[in-house]
């Protein structure tokens, strides 16, 4: 394979070669996958024919990505090869000093397509594709058994995903009560719900508690979806269900970073996805806030951001860090860039929800209404079959700061929400008023808020240990 580009200085030879497979033997699943990660990287050398391997800077790769990012054809995975090809290339082989702090968990997570499941769009979907599975929800059940409930009982999942719809209950509510209907009539021989009562109820309840050995909040929420199903939806009364008694929650401490860990988990970030997390902890947006976010809702005179249709579809304005507006401003900048880039080629529209498309026909090829972090990659639809670029996933930021993490080798289990809940413990430490903070954090009751302050920089309950007074 590299014989034919000795003749060629300013392509690699075969001893470079040599060392990508070995290396991309890691990463590549089967033979074909090698091969195919071989095939990239000889697409990105043939678009530089006339530069030298080792004078290959960041804007190469970045302006070549984002080209094949505007090409919908192939899906995600011919795109994630290619990232996994430069990624080896310079990062691994080569070992360039720019390749180390280039954003490749950005392009990587760009590879992914928001699937009909993903809350983003889920609700799109109509008839017998409005009952849709969660990732997250039901991964033991084999896929062919969930399906055949979900056709056995299409009319009463129909039924319940409408009730749910008319309340406007969230889509993940939604998601995870479809679940546990389906894995209930599964659990009994996937019989009609109307032939089942309530001890069937309680039945499945036992075999979670001392067979699957779930979770309290998991019990009461599988509880609360059979519920809704019978009351609800069939209009069939069960008395000894309002009776039942409730599996007692366990009382959970947040996790909480000091701002030195803060600052130690930023240093290993960097690109988009740092951006992210310094936005996270700077304003105690929840994950799904930050990458549904839209340029409109970021004020940089008011100093404040708006969240829409946050948890339990609440608006609320939360602080502006002034440390981001450089780094946001230029941000923009570049999403801009892209964005017109997108509109000359007549492509890029904006996903928008809740029938917005239809009432401003103009809106999903306004600049305003652009997300603020959006994929690198455009993707096609698969229900409009329009080629639209969608918000980043947030895979990568997911993954992003569980690596930090590790990398920094903090002794706590920090994900995306631990920023969350550092922002609120770091606000009360400094001196606000819990009702402030509880606002920020758009909780319907104070009684939520009042977790942070156990965990304040104080000790137990402010108590001084007997051992320090020796």
């Amino acid at each position: 394979m590299g014989t034919k580009h000795r003749s060629d200085s300013l392509l690699p030879d075969d001893r470079f070669w040599d060392k990508f497979i070995a290396r991309a033997r890691r990463h590549a699943a089967d033979a074909p996958e090698l091969a195919w990660l071989v095939r990239r990287l000889e697409r990105y050398l043939k678009a530089h024919p006339d530069l030298p391997l080792l004078r290959h800077q960041e804007r190469h790769a970045l302006a070549w990505l984002t080209r094949a990012g505007r090409s919908s054809r192939g899906g995600g995975r011919p795109f994630r090869q290619a990232v996994m090809a430069l990624r080896i290339c310079f990062e691994e082989v080569l070992t360039l000093e720019w390749a180390a702090d280039f954003d490749w968990e950005y392009w990587l997570a760009s590879a992914r397509t928001l699937d009909r499941a993903h809350p983003t769009v889920a609700r799109d979907y109509k008839g017998v594709g409005m009952v849709l599975p969660s990732r997250r929800v039901g991964r033991r059940i084999n896929t062919q058994v969930m399906k055949s409930a979900r056709i056995r009982h299409a009319k009463t999942l129909h039924a319940l995903v409408s009730e749910i719809r008319r309340r406007s209950y969230s889509i993940r509510t939604e998601q995870a009560y479809e679940q546990w209907v389906c894995r209930f009539l599964l659990f009994h021989g996937n019989r009609e719900p109307r032939e089942l009562g309530a001890d069937h109820v309680v039945d499945y309840l036992n075999h979670l508690a001392a067979e699957r050995v779930v979770s309290a909040s998991t019990q009461n929420q599988a509880l609360n979806a059979l519920a809704f199903l019978y009351t609800q939806v069939l209009d069939i009364e069960l008395p000894e269900l309002t009776a039942l008694v409730r599996a007692k929650l366990s009382k959970r401490l947040p996790v909480v970073l000091s701002p030195d860990q803060m600052r130690l988990l930023f240093s290993h970030m960097n690109g988009r996805h740092l951006l992210m997390a310094r936005l996270l902890y700077g304003t105690g947006m929840r994950l799904m806030e930050c990458v549904r976010l839209r340029v409109k809702d970021i004020d940089f005179d008011y100093r404040q951001i708006v969240v829409r249709d946050g948890k339990g579809a609440k608006d609320r304005v939360v602080p502006f860090p002034d440390a981001l507006r450089a780094p946001l401003q230029a941000h923009l900048a570049e999403v801009r860039d892209v964005f017109a880039q997108d509109r000359a080629e007549g492509v890029g529209e904006v996903y928008l929800p809740h029938a917005l498309a239809r009432k401003y026909p103009s809106a999903p090829t306004e600049w305003v209404w652009q997300y603020a972090f959006p994929s690198g990659r455009l993707s096609v639809d698969p229900l409009s079959k329009k080629t639209r670029r969608h918000h980043t996933h947030e895979s990568g930021l997911q993954k992003a700061v569980r690596r930090a993490a590790r990398v920094a080798d903090l002794p706590k289990t920090v994900t995306c929400h631990t920023l969350r809940h550092s922002f609120a413990t770091h606000l009360l430490e400094a001196g606000q008023d819990i009702r402030t903070v509880q606002e920020l954090l758009g909780h319907a009751d104070v009684s939520t808020t009042m977790i942070y302050t156990h965990v304040l920089n104080r000790g137990g309950k402010g108590v001084l240990s007997p051992l320090d007074r020796l």
